[in-house]
């Protein structure tokens, strides 16, 4: 069966497209509102855009009120955040921050969720996090701003924590650092089950 986007309802096309590109990793953003407000939610729509310089890459969809969410809004004003990597063990937190709170509400003190200083920025981390990057704003690019159209973040690394625990030979094992993965709807995905594949060489 074909699906041309163009005919099909805009929340028809992004259910195809997060039931496929699967699965996603999550950056659980924290940022600091204008007011001192610390805020933290979670995007599915997260990658890496480069990595000398190290840039990291996180979409906004455009919620349907066509506002800003918190985090986008924060950064604009602000220009820095800290992209926490959800491990399975944090999963119920970072579920809990998905809901829909105020503005003026922290979701570090809504959920109770413990935090640490940044070295490089202002917003806080989260404490239980086993990687978390330290970033600047370097361009937001919108690339729609229709309901459920893109707007893209781009942020420069300035700091990266590892903890110490989950490095062998300084390079994180991924049975440690236990990432979890978006799926389609409510689902999500461990990165447990893993296989290797070498390289060939021509």
């Amino acid at each position: 069966m074909n699906f041309d986007p163009q005919k099909i309802e805009p929340r028809h096309c992004y259910q195809l497209l997060v039931g496929s590109i699967i699965p996603r990793p999550i950056a659980w953003i924290s940022t600091l509102s204008v007011d001192g407000v610390l805020n933290l939610a979670p995007y599915s729509f997260f990658t890496v855009a480069s990595c000398n310089p190290p840039v990291l890459l996180v979409t906004q969809v455009n919620p349907s009120n066509q506002a800003n969410k918190d985090t986008l809004t924060n950064l604009k004003a602000t220009k820095e955040c800290v992209v926490n990597i959800v491990s399975n063990e944090c999963v119920a937190a970072m579920n809990a921050s998905c809901a829909d709170y105020p503005s003026d509400v922290s979701e570090f003190i809504a959920v109770g969720i413990d935090t640490v200083a940044s070295l490089m920025v202002a917003p806080a981390g989260v404490k239980a996090t086993q990687v978390r990057f330290e970033c600047t704003l370097r361009e937001v690019i919108e690339v729609s701003a229709m309901p459920a159209g893109g707007t893209m973040m781009l942020l420069d690394v300035v700091n990266i924590y590892v903890n110490e625990m989950i490095l062998q030979e300084n390079q994180i094992a991924p049975e440690l650092l236990d990432a979890i993965g978006k799926l389609g709807g409510d689902y999500y995905s461990t990165t447990r089950d893993s296989f290797k594949l070498v390289r060939p060489a021509l």
